[in-house]
């Protein structure tokens, strides 16, 4: 199952059960891992909660447990996993978590906004997200222009109803289309009280791209970012053992914009050792 099926099946299932009955939360017991927490630190790490989606699958509630007591304080959701929006929120809560952002498919902005904007009321969101683009919803700068327009009057349903709407780049909006970037399209084209956007990290450097220099000529676009690290062949790694110099790029962050920070890694060899050993890295960080 590819991303955006992931997103679409999980999201269906949660706004179903968001119209019937709430099961109460179990109880889990956690053991904590007081080396992980560290509140002299000023960012509060957040995990984009894809990585652990098969620790979800499994058992959300423990899941999101473990996530807390690793010393992530906010998460990123993914799918619902078949629980109820009020009941995801209790969970959070008891875990000692909140989340900021949600991703959508595109269709769920196309034909669902109303309902994901009441679904996100209840679970907390402040961002509904949107996290790609299939080739098929791709084209030429045209498409992505529409794109663009599209996602100003998103941006304006969303900022009505107080919440804020977000793209999420990969590497396909780093390519240079007779020359135009299909990447600064949507943000030149985006309005900036109705657009933020969420810069993965990984991607952007992927796709060619500098975010030092992102950073410079649009600042204070990009809400939220996926903290992932890269190899110099370009394979996907936990956060510290790549090259990405994130201090740095962090030390950038009220010129960007940067609120949240969410760690992903797309397909983790073993998901509980890599959340544990990225937010083991991002605290030891000097910024």
């Amino acid at each position: 199952m590819d991303r955006r099926q992931f997103i679409e099946r999980s999201i269906g299932a949660g706004l179903i059960l968001a119209t019937g009955a709430c099961a109460e939360t179990d109880a889990r017991d956690v053991e904590s891992d007081a080396s992980a927490t560290d509140p002299s630190r000023e960012i509060a790490w957040g995990l984009q909660l894809y990585t652990v989606r098969s620790l979800m699958s499994d058992d959300v509630e423990r899941t999101l447990a473990t996530v807390g007591a690793l010393g992530y304080r906010e998460v990123e959701f993914a799918g619902y996993f078949d629980r109820a929006p009020d009941r995801i929120r209790a969970t959070l809560a008891s875990a000692g978590l909140t989340a900021p952002a949600t991703h959508l498919g595109i269709d769920e902005f196309r034909t669902r906004l109303e309902q994901n904007i009441d679904l996100a009321a209840t679970v907390g969101h402040e961002y509904l997200v949107l996290p790609y683009l299939e080739s098929k919803d791709r084209g030429g700068i045209e498409v992505y222009e529409r794109i663009a327009d599209d996602m100003n009057v998103w941006g304006e349903r969303c900022r009505s109803a107080g919440l804020r709407f977000a793209y999420h780049n990969h590497d396909f909006e780093l390519e240079s289309m007779n020359g135009t970037v299909p990447l600064e399209v949507l943000i030149e084209r985006t309005e900036p009280d109705l657009v933020s956007f969420e810069v993965d990290l990984f991607w952007l450097i992927h796709g060619g791209g500098d975010p030092l220099d992102y950073f410079a000529r649009y600042p204070g676009r990009f809400d939220l970012c996926h903290v992932k690290d890269r190899t110099p062949g370009g394979d996907m790694v936990d956060v510290g053992e790549g090259v990405i110099d994130f201090a740095e790029i962090f030390r950038h962050s009220e010129e960007a914009g940067l609120r949240h920070f969410f760690v992903e890694h797309d397909n983790p060899t073993d998901p509980a050792d890599s959340v544990r050993a990225s937010v083991t890295h991002l605290k030891s960080l000097s910024i």
